[in-house]
């Protein structure tokens, strides 16, 4: 664990930095700058956007990282990718053309409810092809066990362009419907950003001759389509399908809520950069006690500060929407059930690596498309019923369910298991946590309330986990801060 250790707590920083520049964009910039019309139309675009990447990628991203380790030469290797390069066109190229003949129908579906969103389809597939090919660069550098820069342009370089551009709407120097397509130009200088540095790590070599085994790569790759797309579809569908039946400034406040319930789920991201490959090796070569330990390592590890995160966010939530504009404040609810579901799937640590990589993601993933299927009816029933809370409550119940389906394949087929008693002992802690700081605070500033709050919180809740010794990883990483510290010898 110790490269994975490593790497994670740079890309956790990293993606924590990213989401303070995202939080002042998403909570403050984007309301007051854009208005809640702009802000909603923004979330709805790269909503969209997110749903369609997958296919346009066509699960190559993910195919790479598992097929990478099979290779052993660098001719090997340049064919390989070169093959993984144009894959997508499979997609890309049916769908721009599709597009292209049919997007006034298209256009007119999508903006029947709101009209503002008529002019602005075609950025959709645009900004999807960008992040496919972001991820498929990425997936070069992540099989390289360099996950850092990459996550680096993800997380905040492309958070940081956006709120130069905000600020550029703020003094006036671009109007926020040119605000709009700059966002698409951000997607793409963040993909040419990612190419050229894949390339600096390993050169990319171009070679027209077809791996060996292109056959299996093309099936799994169709395979793997249905799982990122059903992974997105259980994130981003709600925003995309609340276009249909409220206003887009139901969407901004959605996305407010949604937003602080993401954080959450950054140490998972964080730790899933360098998780993927590691599991993918260790699946390949059947290290099938090597597995189940890193197994219980991520579970245990993600819970503890997932866990963390959640709390502190829950015990904080109403002084945080003190701090919004007042049309924001119906979104608590929202946070509420998202970010439990955001921590259900936390805490299932390397689930998803261990699923793409075994002979069991097909049944998982078919099985995962009608949790999608059934995504997409529950938004149907409840947004019109209970608006904004309605999406909430049909993704937690998509989300849960799939990730259930999904921990009961690697337990009873793969005899792998993330849980243990401690799982209990740090669900324990953070109960013990909510209740004893939930209910009281500080008759100061929201601001200066928060961050009282929150380090009470910390020191009460990262002093247990220590004490009590849930995760050697995480206590490694305690003693050091504390030997910098010079608090212990």
């Amino acid at each position: 664990m110790g490269i994975v250790i490593n790497q994670s707590i740079k890309n956790t920083v990293i993606t924590y930095v990213g989401f303070a520049i995202g939080a002042i964009n998403t909570l403050f910039m984007y309301p007051h700058f854009l208005g809640d019309d702009f802000y909603g139309l923004t979330n709805y675009i790269l909503s969209s956007a997110n749903v369609i990447f997958p296919l346009m990628a066509f699960g190559v991203h993910n195919t790479l990282i598992k097929f990478f380790s099979e290779y052993k030469t660098e001719k090997e290797k340049s064919q390989f990718f070169s093959f993984i390069l144009a894959i997508p066109l499979l997609a890309i190229v049916p769908i721009f053309i599709f597009g292209t003949i049919f997007y006034p129908e298209i256009a007119t579906f999508l903006s029947k409810k709101n009209n503002i969103v008529y002019d602005y389809v075609w950025q959709i597939p645009i900004i999807g092809l960008c992040m496919a090919y972001f991820e498929i660069f990425y997936a070069w550098v992540k099989v390289h066990l360099q996950s850092v820069f990459g996550n680096f342009i993800k997380e905040v370089g492309l958070r940081i362009l956006i709120s130069i551009f905000l600020f550029g709407v703020y003094f006036n120097f671009i109007t926020v419907e040119q605000f709009i397509t700059a966002t698409m130009y951000v997607y793409l200088a963040s993909m040419l950003i990612m190419f050229f540095y894949a390339n600096k790590v390993q050169t990319i070599q171009f070679s027209f001759k077809l791996p060996t085994n292109a056959k299996p790569i093309i099936i799994y790759s169709s395979f793997i389509i249905l799982s990122g797309s059903v992974a997105n579809i259980l994130i981003d569908i709600d925003k995309t399908m609340l276009n249909q039946y409220l206003d887009l400034k139901q969407i901004a406040y959605y996305t407010v809520a949604g937003f602080i319930a993401t954080v959450i789920a950054v140490p998972s991201r964080a730790m899933h950069q360098i998780t993927y490959p590691i599991t993918a090796k260790l699946m390949i070569e059947n290290k099938h006690d090597e597995l189940n330990d890193l197994y219980k390592k991520t579970s245990i590890t993600l819970q503890i500060v997932g866990g963390l995160v959640y709390i502190g966010l829950l015990v904080n939530i109403n002084q945080i929407y003190l701090l919004l504009p007042e049309n924001y404040r119906g979104g608590v609810f929202v946070f509420f059930i998202i970010g439990l579901s955001k921590y259900f799937d936390l805490i299932l640590g390397n689930n998803n690596s261990i699923i793409f990589n075994s002979k069991y993601y097909r049944a998982v993933l078919f099985l995962g498309l009608l949790l999608g299927l059934l995504a997409v009816t529950l938004n149907m029933i409840f947004i019109p019923k209970y608006g904004i809370d309605g999406a909430a409550i049909a993704t937690l119940i998509s989300i849960t369910l799939y990730s259930i389906a999904k921990l009961l394949f690697v337990v009873l087929k793969m005899k792998l298991y993330p849980f243990t008693i401690k799982t209990i002992y740090a669900l324990a802690i953070g109960l013990i946590c909510f209740f004893g700081f939930y209910y009281w605070d500080f008759p100061f500033h929201p601001i200066i309330n928060i961050m009282l709050k929150s380090v009470l919180v910390s020191l009460v809740y990262v002093g247990i986990v220590y004490k009590v010794k849930l995760s050697e990883d995480i206590n490694g990483v305690i003693e050091r801060i504390l030997k910098i510290t010079k608090l212990i010898k």
